[in-house]
């Protein structure tokens, strides 16, 4: 009987946990470190702390046509320091950017594994599960060549497994809608590579992004970068229907890391601790009720 009732006991507090039930966080919001002009600087904890986020995305660092990027946390003491101070504010390194890749092609650098690793590492550090990999730097013309697509699927095939291996998702950013991502996830096939969703891309191709997460589906989405181009802040923004994003994640039974990107209030843009004090509070009220 004594048995019994101990099960029952952890068998109920194990489903209170569940999000629908509002004891386990559902929904964390962070913002991105380089965006906030602190791109692995120490006092990015402590201004993710003044304005209400649960963690940030640590960049890498710079890249340019260098085969490494400009990591800090290579060095054991200055990881140390920065893993002290995070945890000591409370504050999660939710997500590490590749945000170099922006502007450098994946399938021209023949460090790519090393530069994945280096990231691999540096979450690690600091218990980040996933990673952020834009592709822009590739163009768009490496979809439609045959051969340029065919290396690009090669490459993030090999760093997906590497991820994979390691218990951590590499989030890829396209231009792509849901079916094009579908696409090129199937033919990745690697279970370490996902898209990090951008309401940003989705919003200025004009399309529904909750029709389109939806189409996407939650197994496919890793995180969410839950801005749009700069402008206005998200609160102000009638391109971008935050709430009824809310009621799509929820049906979906999505559960991850919302960071912001942009959406900056470009009378006032290099006002950083009000621009992103702004869209962090704002997405508090939404996705933490």
């Amino acid at each position: 009987m004594k048995n019994r009732i101990t099960i029952t006991i952890l068998w109920l507090v194990a489903l209170m946990m569940l999000p629908q039930f509002g004891w386990a966080q559902q929904y964390k919001v962070g913002a991105c470190d380089w965006m906030m002009l602190k791109r692995q600087k120490l006092g990015e904890f402590q201004l993710a702390h003044d304005i209400g986020c649960d963690g940030i995305e640590m960049d890498m660092g710079g890249l340019g046509r260098r085969d490494s990027f400009d990591n800090k946390m290579r060095d054991a003491v200055q990881a140390a320091r920065f893993k002290f101070v995070a945890d000591s504010l409370n504050i999660e390194v939710g997500a590490v950017a590749m945000s170099g890749f922006y502007g450098q092609s994946l399938i021209k650098k023949d460090s790519y594994m090393w530069l994945a690793e280096d990231c691999l590492n540096t979450m690690d550090i600091f218990g980040a599960k996933v990673a952020f990999l834009p592709l822009g730097g590739c163009g768009n013309d490496v979809y439609d060549d045959a051969a340029m697509r065919s290396e690009l699927v090669k490459r993030l095939h090999a760093i997906g497994e590497m991820a994979h291996k390691r218990g951590k998702v590499i989030g890829i950013d396209t231009p792509f809608d849901a079916a094009g991502n579908k696409k090129l996830l199937k033919e990745i096939d690697s279970e370490g590579i996902k898209i990090f969703y951008k309401w940003q891309t989705q919003t200025e191709a004009g399309r529904d992004v909750c029709k389109d997460m939806k189409a996407l589906g939650a197994k496919n989405i890793c995180a969410i970068h839950s801005s749009n181009s700069d402008g206005q802040w998200l609160r102000n923004d009638k391109k971008i229907d935050v709430k009824a994003i809310r009621k799509m994640l929820d049906k979906m039974k999505w559960s991850g890391w919302l960071f912001v990107e942009r959406s900056r209030d470009t009378t006032q843009v290099r006002n950083v601790k009000l621009n992103y004090g702004e869209n962090v509070k704002y997405l508090k009220e939404i996705f933490g009720k």
